[in-house]
């Protein structure tokens, strides 16, 4: 279980939220929905544990969230353009710690055609789609992703409706932070903003 108890943020000198709570069940999907600027980004953070809060806490299961329980996807998606989709996705799972579904993660995010290809060569979507690949290599329990739909065409957003079912069928729980909701099939709604 995914716990957020009275959560408050600032971002430069002025509070995002207070007082945010939430509980995730195995399985679960909250959307976060909202304007631009109103908080979305800045909660997936501090989950990710990239933003200290100012009060509150979030716990994994009763203990404080670790970053090996994570996956965090944001706008920034950390691909080196050097490197090839396939060496993307080795370098993922070994910083995750684990062996790699490689495959899997290719074959559902359709990768196969430019997987040697160096990333600086992709197009925006190819590049979101090895992201989004480089979360399943290795599983953790816990995905925060921040608009991950974005630059993607509708054969690969359907691909990652896919990846997030069966992410929450192994028990995983996941954040999602977007403008598009027909593209989720959320458990919760969280709203930010007026």
């Amino acid at each position: 279980m995914l716990e957020v108890v009275d959560l408050a943020v600032s971002r430069g000198g002025r509070s995002v939220f207070e007082e945010l709570g939430f509980r995730l069940e195995p399985g679960q999907l909250l959307l976060l929905e909202g304007p631009n600027g109103a908080g979305k980004s800045t909660l997936l953070r501090a989950c990710a544990g990239l933003l200290v809060p100012q009060t509150g806490r979030i716990s994994w299961h009763g203990r404080a969230i670790e970053s090996r329980t994570v996956h965090y996807l944001g706008h920034a998606l950390g691909l080196k353009g050097e490197l090839s989709v396939r060496e993307i996705l080795h370098f993922a799972a070994a910083l995750a710690g684990g062996s790699g579904r490689f495959d899997d993660a290719q074959r559902l995010m359709d990768l196969d055609a430019f997987v040697d290809l160096p990333v600086r060569m992709l197009s925006a979507g190819q590049r979101q789609r090895t992201a989004l690949a480089s979360l399943m290599v290795s599983y953790r329990p816990v995905w925060l992703l921040d608009e991950p739909e974005a630059g993607l065409d509708i054969h690969a957003r359907r691909r990652l409706s896919e990846a997030l079912a069966a992410h929450q069928a192994q028990g995983g729980v996941a954040i999602v932070a977007t403008h598009n909701q027909a593209l989720f099939n959320p458990t919760t709604i969280l709203s930010f903003g007026p």
